[in-house]
């Protein structure tokens, strides 16, 4: 990976802190192709400086191509995505115990919002791809506005939880996105932002960076972009391989808050250093990779075992959800 600690100007100023100051932390996709990506020199956000794509085009038709190889989900993308809503629901577990309205941002095939549901909360749902919209609509019967978040119709103040799982990275302006979802947000609701971090080194050097992500953030740069827009955290999760961030954000303003400044001074030197000291040498002498390649075989091996009889996907995510839903189920009006 090709790093610079040359400072360049940006095309696309820093949408933290709107500076144009950055060093080229890569000029390499995962896949190969040429994506320049770069990082603020004064608050540490990283972004794809150009576009490397038309985001309404991607989005609506190459995206699920792209990861999934298909326009609708196919049974082992059901149920795998069904184990990561089981694990997501154990993430916000706590802010679910009565009713409550939630919005689901980029439902995918709306298998955690299916779950919500089956559980007896009132969802609903944004997802750009017609396809898998399509498909969460017909198959769990979800409520799903079909488009861009920055284009779908709520009234403000309308949900106790907005959860937007790994979109937020791919939209052109994060911080536009969540000032929008904070109006959307009750005064007492809580949004549920999940991102990879970008110190993340569990993945392989090459593929830190790809065409799909237009921005990249750890921790620091996440909580400060969301506090610009008035959210503040309450608390953050970071998985066990480090590789992605959760983080609660409230409307309400801490009684003891430091002034806010855009600039984060170190941040980029150490976002800079990770980056670059991140080698393949390195992570293969941590049990990492060996893990992942373990674990990719042995949920092959399950997925085909439980595929096999050829269920629809909510007989599938019907049978998985069983056991959580006979104890978390809250109380229908």
């Amino acid at each position: 990976m090709a790093v610079s600690r040359e400072m360049n100007a940006c095309s696309i100023p820093c949408n933290l802190c709107d500076g144009t100051e950055v060093s080229l932390l890569s000029n390499r996709s995962r896949s190969g192709k040429p994506l320049q990506t770069v990082i603020c020199q004064a608050c540490g956000l990283v972004w794809s400086d150009p576009r490397p794509h038309d985001a309404r085009q991607f989005y609506e038709e190459e995206y699920r191509l792209s990861y999934k190889h298909t326009y609708c989900p196919k049974p082992k993308h059901v149920l795998r995505a069904g184990h990561v809503a089981l694990s997501r629901f154990e993430k916000i577990e706590q802010l679910l115990a009565s009713r409550k309205a939630v919005l689901d941002v980029g439902i995918g095939g709306g298998e955690f919002a299916y779950l919500l549901q089956s559980s007896g909360h009132g969802v609903s749902g944004i997802e750009p791809n017609r396809g898998y919209a399509d498909y969460s609509i017909q198959e769990y019967g979800l409520t799903v506005q079909v488009g861009f978040v920055q284009d779908a119709a709520f009234l403000s103040e309308s949900f106790d939880v907005v959860t937007i799982w790994h979109v937020l990275e791919h939209t052109e302006d994060p911080g536009f996105i969540l000032a929008l979802l904070r109006s959307w947000l009750k005064p007492d609701g809580t949004l549920v932002v999940e991102v990879p971090n970008v110190e993340a080194t569990c993945q392989a050097p090459r593929s830190t960076f790809h065409e799909a992500h237009l921005y990249n953030f750890n921790v620091v740069s996440l909580r400060r972009l969301a506090r610009k827009h008035g959210l503040y955290e309450t608390r953050h999760l970071i998985s066990r391989d480090g590789g992605n961030i959760t983080m609660f954000l409230t409307r309400t303003e801490p009684l003891i808050q430091d002034r806010y400044d855009a600039s984060i001074p170190g941040n980029c030197e150490w976002i800079s250093r990770i980056v670059r000291q991140h080698s393949n040498v390195r992570r293969h002498l941590t049990p990492l990779p060996y893990l992942r390649a373990w674990q990719r075989l042995r949920r092959s091996l399950q997925e085909r075992r439980e595929t096999a009889d050829e269920r629809s996907g909510k007989e599938l995510l019907d049978t998985l959800y069983s056991s959580q839903l006979q104890f978390h189920s809250v109380g229908r009006p």
